[in-house]
């Protein structure tokens, strides 16, 4: 008997035919097995070509973002890297209007001061993109800070530059005071001096009076002849007959140039000029006014708002004796860029100067020191301290060389306790000392702000309506005057 092998048949149609056996699988027909191999090249086909075209646009995204990235770097590095360079200027900060200012209970205006923590101590500021200064306490009273490489040399260049273009005027000598009929008598100046009109004067009341518009005390002196009247009092007081007595000593001893009527401005010989820091001013001006904006983190509208810049020459012999930038508060005074706002006519003007930014210009050969006489000193006694006005370099506590590009922060008034201006700090006097070799040359930066935050919040109004007009009149008038 003949047995036969099963053979299990795969089914393949590519496979020749086998020997028959007992159970075999149907061949498929030829037209499937053509179909069914044509449907797999075309499925390998299109897979690589997603993949090539897919790899294409990774690498043509890899290959631009390289391109931008070290096109772009290839721009900035050397702009990092060079010191004398001048860069862009930061962007403003935002407008602080009337409404910030205002002296609502749930959300009261504080002005920003910065802490001087001790004398030596320094912190970072940043004034530029990408770029810090340092900022190293001198004094805490006042507070008088120095900020190293402040402003470049090619800067400092250009400021001389545009203050000689501008036309630099010769200080105006110290004059009396216009006529006659403007001085004041014994009597009248008793009455002045008396606040609380008691008929007497005591220390107090002598301290606290201003004669003149620009702020300036009465001098060293004639304090001392009238605090000598005082001591000698029984009563601790002068009434007006034994003021008369004293205020002919000290007329006859100061004469015109020291005494109570005489000269009232600060004495200095120097030239000088103002520079526009707003609008349509050179954009390096707009740029050390964004400095100053960051460094005292105040808002740009009190910044905006204030005094030009302020620049001084001193040639050899110049000088400029120890003053107060701002002026104490008084009630028949009002201040100098908010009288405009004031309810009430007030008979004198007084500079309001909150914070006194100084850049040094030039490093001045010999000389030209800038002197903060009574810096961190435990008391502040005029009459102890003597003539300061005159002798501030010899006795000054603190001595500061001119280097160009370094500028100088200090605070001319204290804090009231709530965030906003208080007294006079007389602890900032300061003045420059006499050139002995060269020339020096500084610009002065005042932001004026009124301790009447009242008053001050009245003129934030008054002016932005002024630059609201001015801006829809510049839009009539095509012709537009730029100022240096």
């Amino acid at each position: 008997m003949v047995e036969y092998q099963n053979v299990q048949s795969t089914g393949n149609c590519s496979d020749p035919p086998s020997t028959p056996s007992f159970q075999t699988s149907p061949r498929l027909p030829a037209r499937d097995c053509l179909r069914l191999q044509r449907s797999n090249v075309c499925s390998r086909a299109y897979f690589v070509v997603v993949m090539v075209f897919f790899h294409l646009y990774i690498i043509n995204i890899i290959a631009l973002l390289l391109y931008v990235h070290y096109n772009t770097g290839s721009r900035e590095v050397p702009v990092l890297d060079r010191s004398n360079s001048i860069p862009p200027p930061p962007p403003l900060e935002r407008q602080v209007t009337s409404r910030d200012l205002s002296m609502s209970a749930d959300h009261p205006f504080r002005l920003p001061r910065l802490e001087g923590i001790r004398v030596g101590h320094t912190q970072m500021v940043s004034l530029f993109p990408e770029r810090s200064h340092s900022l190293r306490t001198l004094s805490l009273k006042p507070f008088l800070f120095e900020i190293p490489g402040f402003l470049s040399l090619e800067e400092c260049g250009l400021v001389m530059q545009l203050a000689q273009l501008k036309g630099m005027t010769p200080s105006p000598p110290p004059a009396p005071l216009a006529s006659q009929e403007e001085q004041l008598t014994q009597d009248e100046l008793f009455r002045l001096l008396d606040l609380n009109q008691d008929g007497l004067l005591q220390k107090e009341e002598i301290l606290s009076l201003s004669l003149s518009h620009d702020g300036s005390w009465l001098g060293s002196y004639n304090l001392r002849e009238i605090h000598i009247g005082l001591e000698s009092s029984p009563a601790g007081a002068l009434s007006l007959q034994e003021f008369r007595e004293v205020s002919g000593d000290v007329f006859h001893h100061g004469g015109l140039e020291s005494g109570l009527y005489g000269y009232n401005q600060v004495r200095q010989k120097s030239t000088q000029t103002r520079l526009y820091l707003g609008e349509g001013a050179h954009h390096i001006l707009k740029s050390i006014r964004n400095r100053v904006t960051r460094l005292t983190r105040l808002p740009s509208s009190l910044v905006d708002l204030s005094e030009p810049l302020e620049v001084v020459r001193y040639e050899q012999g110049g000088y400029s004796h120890a003053h107060h930038d701002s002026s104490p508060a008084h009630p028949d005074s009002c201040c100098a860029h908010t009288h405009l706002a004031a309810n009430s006519s007030t008979p004198s003007q007084i500079p309001c100067r909150y914070v006194t930014v100084l850049l040094f210009l030039n490093s001045v050969d010999e000389g030209g020191e800038s002197s903060f006489p009574v810096a961190d000193n435990r008391t502040y006694e005029e009459e102890a301290l003597g003539d300061l006005s005159v002798q501030y370099c010899a006795k000054g506590n603190l001595k500061i060389r001119p280097v160009a590009g370094t500028a100088l922060l200090w605070y001319n008034n204290l804090s009231d306790g709530n965030g906003w201006v208080g007294e006079l700090d007389e602890f900032s006097l300061h003045g420059d000392c006499m050139v002995t070799r060269g020339s020096k040359w500084i610009g002065n930066i005042w932001i004026n702000i009124d301790p009447d935050q009242e008053r001050q919040k009245r003129y934030q109004q008054l002016v932005s309506g002024q630059q609201l007009r001015q801006e829809s009149q510049n839009l009539e008038h095509s012709d537009l005057h730029q100022d240096l």
